[in-house]
Parts: structure tokens; sequence; C-alpha cells
């Protein structure tokens, strides 16, 4: 605990923000948990994977789930690490793309713009699937306690209601999300606590050590067992995103210069060793014998399968309600996030009607239109899933590659930076690997993701990540030219503007 008085905290916290060029709109009240229970509650143990299982049951099985989970998570670490480093320098709501243009060292504003729209899209693909994936549970409850079947327009329903009662938390005050964030962070610890001792004490069968960390599955269709296990790690790398929440919310943060560093690290840390606990116990549980209808439960949900039958309905509609309830923090926090940084990229003018998007509302000190941009832009972007999951799969398989690009880029061009300054948060002789062990390994996922993960390709079975990259490269360039490259960032402090017009998409690094 800081001895420092919390009316010299923040003002020392506005002084930083105003030397990055931004005053202080938004109400500084998050503490330095209330920011870690932010990202821990977007990135959701109880939500990724979960809803996401079912990847690694098809791609690996056993010992993609949980080999494959730690094996992710060391990685993320370092990645969150590198990310700390930058953001205890640049502590603002903008986060990866701000920290971008004040890295790059020629060509600021376009490496911001990319990086920005990267970050922007993911946010709002991610939005879309942790609400959807929420959805599909609750509806799996829905159907276990009450016969209630599940179908594309009932699972859409209830994706919009959720989403909408996401954006009314979210409007009425940053206090109602800091209070629902540090229940959401208890929620998710208490509740693995519970669903790991239902499942180590209730059922009468649990596989062995060996088979739930070595045993082997495919069904992708293709032969190769490496490639196989590799497009299981999915599962793990969808769960670890969002930790730049704690970036985005700094601005709201006191002490954020060390608070936002601290949350983007110990939420990643503490997921990793919370997930793997979980993972292997709803794993160990798995009845023998039962994989293949597990796998194919009617139910949409494989872990809820495994609740029902490995602990009976009273206890298995218990744990998929944990998860649920836990599903829906995670989403809530998701708009927040998502929020802040449409805000702040509006600020910066980005954003089509930015001026309205980058509005702070005096009385709840939040921003209204930003949270609601968000909102209805997920709508949008999971409208698809009404016809066709394939559609829904291409239009959200943004949320990891183009998450990680825009984690990376600033990472990247830290490192290739010699002049950057380390802030009170800082990893010291430890940098430099981290740094380089963080870029290798998201360059390393960025083209794994983007591989077809199941024999014979077709319409259902194509990957359409790189479609949604590319999307997002020319979306970029495209707004860049129509109006980006004559208003975003222009008032922040750095040397972008003084580069001629015709150097602003030439030169190095």
């Amino acid at each position: 605990m800081s001895d420092v008085p919390r009316s010299a905290e923040i003002d020392h916290d506005a002084a930083q923000l105003e030397a990055l060029g931004y005053k202080q709109e938004l109400h500084r009240s998050f503490t330095g948990f209330s920011n870690f229970a932010v990202s821990f509650s977007i990135i959701s143990i109880l939500a990724g994977c979960i809803t996401s299982y079912g990847i690694a049951m098809n791609a690996g099985g056993p010992i993609a789930i949980s080999l494959g989970w730690p094996l992710v998570g060391l990685f993320v670490v370092c990645v969150a690490l590198a990310m700390a480093e930058i953001c205890s320098v640049y502590p603002t709501a903008g986060g990866l793309y701000y920290w971008a243009g004040r890295l790059a060292r020629r060509n600021k504003r376009v490496w911001a713009w990319y990086v920005g729209w990267f970050n922007f899209l993911g946010e709002v693909a991610v939005t879309t699937a942790v609400d959807f994936g929420a959805a599909v549970t609750w509806m799996a409850l829905l159907d276990m306690t009450t016969g209630l079947a599940a179908t594309p327009t009932s699972t859409f329903i209830c994706f919009v209601i959720i989403l909408l009662l996401h954006g009314l938390l979210n409007a009425f005050g940053v206090n109602l999300v800091q209070l629902l964030s540090t229940i959401s962070a208890w929620w998710h610890l208490v509740g693995v606590a519970v669903i790991v001792v239902i499942l180590a004490v209730v059922p009468k069968h649990h596989n062995d050590l060996s088979w739930t960390f070595t045993h082997f599955e495919n069904n992708t269709g293709w032969t190769s067992g490496i490639y196989v296990f590799l497009m299981g790690l999915l599962m793990a790398q969808y769960t670890f995103t969002g930790y730049d929440a704690s970036a985005h919310v700094a601005e709201e943060t006191k002490n954020a210069s060390v608070a936002a560093p601290k949350g983007i690290v110990n939420s990643v840390v503490v997921s990793l060793i919370a997930g793997w606990i979980l993972l292997v116990s709803v794993t160990a549980a798995i009845p023998e014998g039962a994989w293949e209808a597990v796998r194919d439960t009617e139910l949409g949900l494989p872990p809820a399968q495994i609740f029902l039958d490995s602990a009976g309905s009273t206890l298995g509609a218990l744990m998929l309600f944990i998860c649920a309830v836990a599903q829906f923090f995670c989403g809530m926090a998701c708009v927040t996030s998502s929020s802040r940084m449409s805000f702040a990229f509006s600020r910066d003018n980005a954003l089509p009607g930015s001026r309205l998007w980058s509005k702070v509302n005096p009385r709840t000190g939040t921003p209204t239109n930003s949270i609601w941009l968000v909102t209805i832009a997920s709508i949008v972007l999971a409208s698809p899933a009404l016809w066709s999951t394939t559609a829904y799969l291409a239009v959200t398989s943004i949320a990891v590659i183009g998450l990680y690009i825009a984690y990376v880029t600033p990472v990247f061009l830290r490192r290739m930076n010699p002049t950057f300054e380390p802030g009170r948060w800082r990893l010291g002789k430890w940098s430099a690997p981290i740094g380089w062990i963080a870029v290798a390994w998201v360059a390393f996922i960025v083209i794994l993701f983007m591989l077809p993960p199941a024999s014979p390709v077709t319409v259902d079975t194509f990957n359409y990540a790189p479609v949604a990259v590319a999307f997002v490269v020319v979306l970029s360039t495209v707004t860049w030219f129509v109006g980006g490259r004559k208003h975003f960032m222009r008032d922040v402090p750095g040397d972008h503007d003084t580069l001629p017009a015709k150097e602003l998409l030439g030169g190095d690094v």
C-alpha cells in the first residue's frame, strides 16, 4: 500500500496523462485490484476454457488441454510482461495504438493507425464471441434445468439480451463497473474452487494422470499428430485474450503507471494457475468411455455434459450456473474495455463520428456513446450466426489473431527503439529476452491459426482468419487515405508531424 495520499496520487496521474497529450476526463476511481479484476474477468477461465473446450477435444484431446494450457500460458506471460513495461510509461486509455505511435521511430501515426484498427475490431470481436458463448452456456443451462432446447434464434435472442444488459450496466457509472469487476474476480476464484472440489469428491470414476495428461484424440481429418496438437492450442490462446483491458482503464486507475502494468501481468499469471487446475479437474472427471458422447452432446457444450454425467443433475446445474454467471461478468468487462478503447481512438479522431464517440458523460464519468457503439457493433457482428455458424466464426476469427497482432506490434517497436526509457515498472535485464520471445511466439501463432484446422477443407471447415486479417488491413488502408492521415493524432505530443507527407508510408521503422 502506497504512503502517498490518494489526492496526490490522482494529481500525479493527471499530470502524467497531460504530459502524454490528454486531459483527465474519465473518473479516476479504480484501485489496483479493480484494474486487475477487469483483465482477469475478460480472460475469464470460466468462459474461455468452458466455451472453447470442444476445440481441444477435437484437436489433440487431453494432451492439448492439460499440457497445451501451461505451454501457451508461459508464452503469454512473456507477452504480458513485455506489454506491461510499455504500459508503465504510457498509461493511457488508448493503450496499444498510442504505444505504437510513440515507439515507432518513423511513420508514427501510420503504425498507430493500423494497430488501433486491429485493436478496435479485435475488441469488438472478443466482446461478440464472449457474449455469444455466454448465450450458449445459458441456453445449455436452461436445457439442463427446464428442457428448453436451444435453437439459433433463441440463442441469438439470449445473446442480444445479455449484450444490452452489459451496455446498461456500463452506462450507469464507473463505480458500479468497479464493484461488479471486484465481485467478478472473487466469483471466478471461488467458483473454480467449488467446481474443482465437486469434481474431485463426487464422481465415482476419475481418469488417471497418464490419460489426463498424455491421451491423444484426433477428429480433425489431419494425420500429423504434431499439427493436430498445435491446432488444439487455440483453446488456450483464445482464452488468454483481453488483458490489455488494464491499459484501457488506466486513465480511471489510481497510481496507473504501476497498477496498470501489474494488472496486465497478474491477470495472466493467476489465470494460468487457476485455469490449469480447472482444466485438469474437468478432463479427469470425464466418465470412462464417454468421450464421443461428451464431444457430441446435444447440450452444445461438452463441459456441461461432463458436469451432468460426473456429478448428477443438481450439482451439474450448479457448476454450469457458476460458469454462466462468470461469463456474464466476462462480457460486461469486455464492454468496459472495448468502450474505453473506442473512446480513446475517437479522441484521436480515428473512427467515423469521432466527436460523438469521444464524449464523456459528466454525471457518470463514462464514455456512454462509445459503450453503445460497441454494444450495437457486437450485435451486428454476431448477426450471421442466425443463418450460419461458419459465417459467425469467420467474422470473429479476428479476435485472437487481430488482438495479438495489436499486442505484439508495440513490443516489436520498443525492441527496435534504443531510446525507450522504462518507467516505474520495469523488467531490467530481462526486458530484451522476454520481448523477443513474445514477438517470436505471436509471429508463430499468427501463422499457425491461419492454417486450415480440419481436413478436407470445405466451405464449412475453411479457416477465414486470413480473410478477416486482410479485411482489417484493407479497411485500415482505405480509411487512412480517406481521412486518417489528415486528422489522426495531430494533437498528441511526438515527432509524427515533423515528417514530410511523402514519407508517411515509407522509410524504416
